[in-house]
């Protein structure tokens, strides 16, 4: 079974997350894991628009800067955003990630 690394998020610079969360296709990602509400998700359960490699690399970059956490469970790849941990090592960064032209991630489709 495949096993993820995760960074503790106190060795984790606001440089690596500004530079994760610079790809639009990464800021869909944690709007849409940040809507979920500490829930698991797996990959084919957040739209996108990338070939699966692509997506892979994506999750992977979110989960070298310390946003996301992922699991394996069986042939599915789960994730889910570290919300709280993100909010006390870098306040208010997700509220402005989960924003859009001064929208609700709920209006986001």
């Amino acid at each position: 079974m495949k096993r993820f690394t995760h960074p503790d998020l106190s060795e984790v610079s606001l440089s690596e997350v500004l530079h994760a969360l610079s790809d639009p296709c990464r800021q869909r990602i944690v709007r849409i894991l940040k809507e979920a509400e500490g829930r698991e998700l797996a990959c084919n359960e957040i739209p996108l628009e990338v070939s699966k490699a692509t997506g892979s690399h994506h999750f992977e970059t979110l989960r070298q800067a310390g946003l996301i956490k992922s699991r394996a469970d069986g042939t599915k790849c789960l994730s889910s955003l570290r919300e709280e941990e993100v909010e006390l090592r870098f306040p208010g960064l997700l509220e402005l990630v989960t924003k859009e032209s001064g929208r609700d991630v709920s209006e986001v489709p």
